[in-house]
């Protein structure tokens, strides 16, 4: 039976926005949650499992394993996002699961038969990592495909309540099963665990029309700078990313040296290490139930700000007091911190990127997010094997008090200032004969006039859109003001071809960019509109002896057109 309702891709029936669990009533967003739970069980019994078999080769080697785990986001993200936003995701999402699936075999065999060597060990929790990273972009960018975007909040604080009751199930059943039958048939279960998620996307009817394509023509390496030229020109991005940047270090020594705590500081065995990352996960679950009373309380920032304080109240507590029931405890306050933050990142960088680049901004933002784990685990490890656990674990208290600190000097943006939604309101370029595809670079100049007494204000103005024009596409940008006549402006910017422009009129423009161009063009003389004009390569054009001419462009009558222009 395929995993669908009606024509929607599943999305029908749902119950009001505002409900935490309102996404879990649309059958494929169910499907996939429970698919997921499932696999996230699998692989923390798997990090049970491998980081009590290196348990007793030092400390830097058991934090390794998340280094592993991690590194290759940080090495493969960017192309991966790529590779999403280029090809179906759910193909990919398929292929990488497939591929996991045989990897974690292969650990459950070498690990029955005894030849599971600490060097293997790693090498294939590192392939397991690049599978996380080949589908890791791809499953974020499909959550819009799955529900609606005013509820893509929730879809975030339910993924992250799906890993954290995972974590609060998958240590302990972990441990438990080390015990007693040994650390092979963690590898088994996850092996077996990746079948539920393929079996789902195998079935799922997805809507008609749910990728936005690439540029024709565009080149991976210019994909891929066109996620970096995005980023940079996204404040509200770049500030979700800053925050990423600080909070991660700081809270990655949990993670990092929880196994420490448990063997070294409290001298528990695998099954109390589970229930230690357990104690985690029941905070997390918990957290969901808190997160929206939370959030209308502290607003986002505030819920950033009062995570990273309660994370370094609880390592601190974890490097001065040594008894397993008050460690127990204080970890329950550690997975409401980070389900709280990690869920108000997540949907933050979701609510922010648009369609055609959404993958790719994903991507950055798991760079940033498991970079940050992969970079901080080994230097916890370093510092507790060298100056001691609890001199790490208040190290990293203090840094998450100062990242604390900076909240109110380096905010969360508006959401509110920020709508993503495809905004195709540029005509078409009303031009002579149609270019080819990767006919380049593309020349675009636009004369404005306004009153010399608006110069200043309209300049302002336009430095929203020159954010706008090199987010999508512009590879430079000027504004100039006519010597001879005041008030006459003049914007010129570079596209790299034909293709990438004609992406920017029809596919890469969104509300937010619309809303900055009225804003600008709201300066401009009553009776006068933008004067646009297209202009090639002068050598390329004279060369290029396969043009036809183009027919002539229907004449734009809306309102708010500029009578044909190119807005």
């Amino acid at each position: 039976m395929a995993v669908t309702t009606k024509d929607d891709g599943g999305r029908r029936g749902s119950p009001a926005p505002g409900s935490a669990w309102a996404p879990l009533a649309l059958p494929v967003f169910r499907a996939l949650w429970i698919a997921q739970f499932v696999s996230n069980v699998g692989t923390w019994m798997q990090t049970v499992g491998a980081q009590w078999l290196l348990l007793g080769h030092g400390a830097t080697l058991v934090t390794l394993v998340q280094t592993a785990s991690s590194l290759p986001v940080v090495l493969l993200a960017l192309p991966s996002g790529v590779l999403a936003d280029r090809f179906d995701r759910r193909g990919l999402l398929v292929v990488a699961q497939v591929a996991m699936c045989a990897v974690a075999a292969v650990l459950a065999v070498l690990a029955f038969a005894g030849a599971l060597a600490p060097g293997a060990l790693l090498a294939l929790t590192f392939l397991l990592g690049c599978g996380t990273a080949l589908m890791s972009p791809a499953w974020q960018a499909i959550q819009p495909e799955l529900v609606g975007r005013a509820q893509l909040g929730q879809a975030s604080a339910l993924g992250a309540v799906n890993m954290n009751l995972a974590r609060a199930i998958g240590p302990a059943a972990g441990g438990v099963l080390v015990a007693a039958a040994g650390a092979g048939w963690t590898f088994a279960f996850n092996a077996v665990s990746y079948l539920g998620i393929v079996a789902v996307l195998v079935l799922w009817k997805r809507p008609v029309g749910a990728s936005v394509p690439a540029a024709k023509g565009e080149g991976f390496f210019t994909a891929l700078y066109a996620a970096r030229r995005y980023v940079w020109n996204a404040p509200g991005v770049r500030r979700v990313l800053l925050r990423t940047a600080l909070f991660i270090p700081g809270a990655a020594a949990v993670w990092s040296l929880l196994p420490l705590v448990a063997g070294d500081s409290l001298h528990l065995g695998s099954g109390g290490y589970g229930l230690l990352l357990a104690a985690v996960g029941f905070g997390a679950v918990g957290g969901a139930f808190l997160l929206p009373r939370l959030q209308r309380l502290l607003g986002a920032n505030g819920v950033l700000a009062a995570g990273a304080v309660a994370f370094g109240v609880v390592l601190a507590v974890l490097a001065t007091v040594h008894v397993t029931w008050v460690a127990a405890v204080a970890l329950l306050p550690a997975g409401v911190a980070w389900i709280a933050v990690l869920s108000t990142l997540n949907a933050a960088t979701q609510t922010r990127l648009p369609g055609w680049v959404r993958a790719r901004g994903l991507a950055v933002y798991l760079l940033v997010f498991q970079g940050g784990q992969a970079l901080a685990a080994p230097l916890w490890g370093a510092l507790a094997q060298g100056a001691g656990l609890g001199t790490a674990l208040l190290v990293a208290a203090g840094l998450l008090v100062l990242t604390a600190v900076t909240v109110p000097l380096w905010p969360l943006y508006d959401a509110a200032r920020i709508d993503p939604t495809p905004s195709d309101h540029w005509p078409t370029p009303p031009l002579v004969y149609e270019p080819g595809p990767a006919d380049g670079p593309v020349l675009v100049s636009i004369v404005y006039h306004v009153s010399p007494d608006d110069g200043v204000a309209f300049a302002r103005a336009m430095e929203n859109v020159a954010r706008s024009r090199r987010r999508t596409g512009a590879l430079t940008w000027g504004l100039y003001e006519d010597g001879t006549e005041p008030g006459r402006f003049i914007e010129n910017y570079l596209v790299g071809s034909w293709a990438e422009h004609l992406a920017q009129h029809h596919t890469r423009q969104t509300v937010t960019d619309r809303r900055f161009e009225e804003q600008a063009r709201s300066y401009l003389l009553p009776g006068t509109t933008p004067e646009a004009t297209h202009a090639f390569d002068a050598a390329v054009a004279a060369g290029k002896g396969h043009r036809v001419p183009a027919p002539p462009p229907a004449p734009d009558v809306s309102p708010a057109s500029g009578a044909g222009q190119d807005r």
